[in-house]
């Protein structure tokens, strides 16, 4: 196969590891586009042949986002190894085989980030004088990087400002894409802050099979679940890559810089890329890095580039974000400092995957009531019993049930989710009647979102995608 080594004893072990991770995208990639069985097959083989020459040439098994001598910590021996394996996390690809979905304190560990613990959230209560949002109070917000740092800043009265973003790859969003947006909505409130948004058409464009112009419009269109999110006009700049590179001198001198201290070897290592993949896709991490810098964005923040930032995002999206962290001192800028969500889980459960070509593998943004209703009464994973009565003896299981995570996500009452919690686990509740509450709060949910949307119009979208100052009361 084109590009990729055939994996024999005299590759070195970073040669063998950057082989693997490249042949492992190949195959995602293979699997994304349906390409034939023999095709995948002999991907498949290649894979494995490389992972066994690793093994043979270092002694370990391969891990996913380790460098040979630089292995997680965590031992490979005993009877905990086969889980810790079967996790894989990456921007383009969240796999586990539990169907508790994703260990994240492993995931803590493997990435070097730090929890999110109780002290944390009590320090932004104290510096906001706000509750803390549902998302921190339950751990779905539940890893960061220099967050403290950010409250330092903040208490001494010294500027910061957010960042997300979205890769806009079809029409329609589903809920699991409104959770970055509904925190940062909340983060943007409590700390007054301006906000940057940054929709990757550029990147789907170079990604999936999509022209530029369908890439754009569907930017457009994604920028609408978003404001429909609530984001104040007058503080929130959203941006579209095909757009804004090409008129903002200070956003693409910023990723030439980010460029040139970032080297072919690193993004292989980092993202998997092979030596078969585009140039773009070489080169796009530093399209993403580049809104981390707040001189990206003179319209907004002048020449200053001090300016520390704050990116709530999904942990998948954090090896970019390590590799900018990285770059940010050696180019005089602040490193960003980040807060990790958790994933939102399929109907199907947290070992399968939210897809926009399966409609049933989650709720649409564009789906009617009956629709939600259908999608959970059929398709959502239970923890229940086989039978009522071996239900009513032993109770559900929330850990792996997908009613009780959605809630958790949704349902802002605490003390009612808990009291949902105690009855399913003790039986007194069965899943028909769980699936029956998520439905109540789901339907009011999206129908609501549906309304603040109708009321976006295509002049709105234009002044929030238009460079321009923002509100701000920094010094």
């Amino acid at each position: 196969m084109a590009g990729v080594p055939n994996g024999e004893p005299s590759a070195s072990p970073l040669e063998l590891s950057n082989s693997i991770a490249a042949q492992g995208e190949l195959v995602r990639s293979l699997k994304a586009r349906a390409a034939s069985k023999d095709e995948i097959d002999s991907a498949e083989k290649m894979l494995l042949s490389l992972k066994t020459s690793y093994k043979a040439a270092t002694g370990e098994d391969y891990k996913a986002n380790c460098s040979p001598g630089n292995l997680a910590p965590e031992s490979t021996s005993g009877p905990e190894a086969p889980e810790a394996e079967e996790d894989f996390v990456d921007p383009w690809t969240v796999q586990t085989s539990s169907a508790k979905g994703i260990d994240y304190d492993k995931l803590i560990v493997r990435f070097g980030s730090s929890k999110i613990d109780k002290e944390l959230i009590d320090r932004i209560e104290k510096a906001t004088g706000q509750r803390p949002h549902r998302f921190l109070r339950r751990g779905i917000f539940f890893s960061h990087r220099d967050m403290n740092q950010v409250l330092d800043a903040y208490e001494n009265k010294k500027p910061f400002y957010l960042y997300t973003g979205r890769g806009p790859s079809s029409e329609a969003m589903h809920l699991g894409h409104l959770i970055p947006f509904i925190f940062t909505k909340w983060l943007q409130d409590v700390f007054n802050v301006p906000l940057v948004i940054q929709m990757t058409d550029d990147e789907k464009y170079l990604w999936k099979d999509l022209t530029l112009d369908q890439a754009y419009g569907y930017a457009v269109e994604n920028a609408k679940d978003i404001i429909a999110c609530g984001f104040d006009i007058k503080k929130t700049f959203i941006f579209s890559d095909l757009d804004y590179m090409g008129m903002s001198p200070g956003f693409y001198r910023n990723v030439v810089k980010i460029q040139k201290h970032v080297t072919f070897n690193q993004v292989k290592g980092i993202f998997g890329f092979s030596d078969s993949d585009c140039i773009g896709k070489i080169s796009f991490p530093a399209i993403q890095a580049a809104p981390s810098f707040s001189n990206s964005f003179p319209q907004i923040f002048r020449d200053r580039t001090d300016i520390q930032c704050l990116i709530p995002c999904a942990i998948d999206q954090d090896p970019y974000f390590r590799m900018t962290r990285d770059v940010a001192p050696r180019i005089g800028y602040p490193k960003p400092a980040l807060l990790h969500s958790s994933f939102f889980p399929a109907l199907q459960g947290a070992q399968t995957k939210m897809s926009a070509s399966d409609p049933n593998s989650s709720i649409f943004l564009t789906d009617t009531p009956k629709q939600i209703k259908n999608k959970v009464n059929k398709h959502a994973f239970s923890g229940g019993r086989d039978t009522i009565e071996e239900h009513r003896q032993f109770g559900g299981n929330c850990e792996v049930d997908v009613s009780f995570m959605y809630l958790s996500f949704f349902l802002e009452d605490d003390d009612r989710l808990e009291q949902i919690k105690q009855d399913y686990t003790s039986g007194a509740m069965l899943t028909g009647e769980l699936k029956k509450v998520l439905i109540e709060v789901l339907q009011p949910l999206v129908a609501e979102h549906q309304a603040r949307r109708q009321e976006v119009t295509e002049e709105i979208v234009k002044e929030f995608m238009s460079p321009r100052k923002l509100f701000y009361d920094f010094q």
